[in-house]
């Protein structure tokens, strides 16, 4: 049987076809309206926010450190500078593969594995979003040129210049001033974040850290237009930094130069000081170090090699060296025993060479063996004579000596402006048995009637009180910071426990006595110092001294040969000059070179000529005519 087949219905398929196109049209409209919807959304209802957002890509907000203010010596001598930096930077946010970049980096300029070290700490510690991060500092035209032709293919990375400190006299002057340093995680906890944004340095030390708020200054800020890549287009807006404060210190540089070049190799300090204010004019400690090496971080390798030197150049002898005063200390030994009433002022007892506390007791030895005969204060002062401080200071005992010492600054810490200065140690009762949980015996009054035993003094201590003695007891709190630049104002703020009141004497000529004895000791024929003494043109007042490292048995005689070198005594001086207008004062310390009027002395003598003559004497001119303690 045959079938017949349809025919086609295209009425049918017209209207399925027109169907279909009219769903599919609906949804487009559907879509097209939805979109419309959508860019009315954002585009007019979300506005604002997007707009915010935009500019947030776009325009970013950006810190302007401040310029660090300057640091100028009393001639107005530049001593602290600010000089241009071309540092190697990285934005974290902007760089997705960090070790790849420093690789790739690496590959151009030098990067060592301690610059990446400090890079990785650095970026761990706290800062702003889209703030650069410093890799490698001081780049070289070179170095720059080869970074640039990479730019294109290292997001993120930047070179920025920025001022860093720069100090033109080294390690002649790091011991005075301080330096300043990288940021570290312990000190961002307690500064401004907002002031210290975009500021990588602080102080670290001396004047740089004390006066850190009056250096610093105020950050500024700016907007700026950024592509996508992050690079700077151009500046909407800017609200400039206030730069730091420039300060001017009572510091002479030609002073401080002279007082290093006297001390040569020699491991010592010199404090040199203005008596009319308690401004310090020089403050040497030798060895010293470089510390422009610290501005942008030390390399491990340096700084171990700094911490592991048996000179110990990181040690500020000046302010924290801790040294026997020795026979320095005889001449405020002497104001307590006339003054506290312990002898008369003309009191005299015979030397034989030794003391003893007890008939047959242990023998306190003089350091001239067969003794000084009669003698009184001022013979005691002008040759040293320790025998008559062991008879003093055992009548005195310990109570007054000690209330002497302390009103002349010993013992305390003082400076106003050399945070890292130490108070010593002046020994007393109350001091013996909370330390050493033992009392006090009269053989310990001897030792501290001469400047040893428990008894050590720093290099600033001794110069502050010979100030007081040269000021016949006014009393100044020593001093760095003489003036801030363009403020009349400025007074140096003197904390009340560094101010001490000036020292009362029952009768002035005390003061006239002492310093007439002291002015023997370079002048008189038999004077310790008399060596130093040789055509000067103005009078000088001192004291020598000789202080032991190590015991020496009673029976047994120093010898300098037989000790190695670091067990060897130290040699000090105080002093001042002119004696009838004092306008310096001086403490000088020699490390283990023996006797003071042999190695301190002609030190102290370079430094007054250099003050008070403009030119230092040379050692031909000295005449080594002896002396002793």
């Amino acid at each position: 049987m045959r079938h017949t087949t349809a025919l086609k219905d295209h009425h049918k398929e017209r209207r399925t076809f027109t169907f279909r196109t009219l769903i599919a049209f609906c949804l487009v409209v559907l879509m097209m309206l939805g979109l419309v919807a959508r860019m009315f959304y954002l585009q007019v209802l979300q506005y604002d926010t997007y707009r915010v957002k935009s500019d947030l890509n776009r325009v970013q907000l950006q810190p302007v450190a401040p310029t660090r203010g300057l640091i100028y010596d009393r001639n107005g001598v530049l001593l602290a500078d600010n000089r241009p930096s071309h540092n190697l930077t990285l934005i974290k946010e902007l760089v997705q593969d960090l070790d790849g970049v420093i690789a790739r980096l690496a590959e151009v300029v030098d990067i060592n594995d301690d610059d990446i070290v400090r890079f990785k700490r650095r970026l761990n510690q706290r800062r702003r979003p889209y703030q650069s991060v410093p890799l490698k500092f001081k780049l070289n035209d070179e170095e720059i040129a080869r970074i640039a032709v990479d730019f294109h293919r290292l997001p993120g990375v930047r070179v920025e210049a920025e001022l860093i400190r720069y100090y033109p006299y080294g390690k002649s002057l790091v011991h005075a001033l301080g330096y300043v340093g990288r940021i570290n995680e312990r000190e961002l906890k307690r500064i401004d974040a907002h002031n210290y944004s975009g500021t990588h340095h602080i102080g670290k030390l001396g004047v740089e850290k004390y006066y850190e708020d009056v250096l610093h200054g105020q950050v500024g800020m700016q907007k700026v237009e950024t592509n996508a890549r992050g690079r700077v287009l151009r500046v909407l807006e800017r609200e400039s930094p206030v730069p730091g404060k420039d300060l001017h210190l009572y510091l002479d540089l030609n002073l401080q130069l002279a007082a290093e070049k006297a001390l040569g190799e020699s491991r010592g300090a010199v404090v040199a000081m203005d008596p009319n204010t308690g401004g310090i004019l020089a403050l040497v400690s030798t060895p010293g170090y470089d510390p422009n090496s610290f501005v942008t971080g030390i390399s491990g390798k340096d700084y171990r090699a700094l911490q592991n030197s048996s000179d110990l150049p990181l040690f500020n002898r000046a302010i924290r060296g801790r040294y026997p005063p020795a026979s320095t200390l005889k001449p405020f030994v002497g104001i307590a025993a006339v003054d506290s009433g312990t002898v008369k002022l003309d009191y005299t007892m015979f030397d034989p060479g030794f003391y003893q506390i007890t008939r047959g007791g242990r023998k306190y030895r003089d350091w001239k063996r067969w003794g000084h005969g009669k003698v009184d204060l001022s013979k005691a002062i002008t040759e040293s004579v320790d025998t008559y401080f062991y008879d003093v200071g055992h009548r005195m005992g310990i109570d007054p000596m000690s209330d002497y010492l302390g009103r002349f600054g010993f013992g305390k810490v003082t400076s106003v402006d050399l945070p890292e200065a130490h108070g010593a140690i002046l020994p007393s009762r109350e001091w013996k048995k909370r330390s050493r949980n033992r009392p006090w015996y009269p053989g310990d009054s001897l030792n501290l009637s001469i400047g040893q035993g428990f008894m050590v003094a720093t290099p600033l201590q001794l110069a502050t009180a010979a100030m007081t003695l040269a000021n016949r007891g006014k009393w100044w709190a020593p001093r760095m910071l003489q003036t801030i630049a363009n403020d009349d104002s400025f007074v140096v703020d003197v904390p009340p426990e560094k101010q001490l009141p000036d020292v009362k004497l029952t009768k002035d000529e005390y003061w006239d006595y002492m310093t007439e004895s002291m002015e023997k000791v370079i002048h008189a024929s038999n004077g310790t110092a008399r060596r130093i003494g040789k055509g000067l043109k103005y009078r000088i007042a001192g004291k020598t001294g000789t202080a032991q490292v190590v015991g020496i048995k009673q029976d047994e005689r120093y010898d300098a040969e037989a000790l190695s070198e670091k067990n060897r005594d130290h040699a000090l001086f105080i002093g001042f000059a002119p004696v009838e207008s004092p306008k310096i004062v001086l403490s000088v310390i020699v490390e283990n070179t023996g006797g003071g009027s042999s190695a301190a002395a002609p030190v102290a003598r370079k430094v007054f000529d250099t003050y008070l003559l403009g030119h230092s004497s040379d050692d031909e001119a000295i005449a080594d005519v002896g002396g002793g303690e």
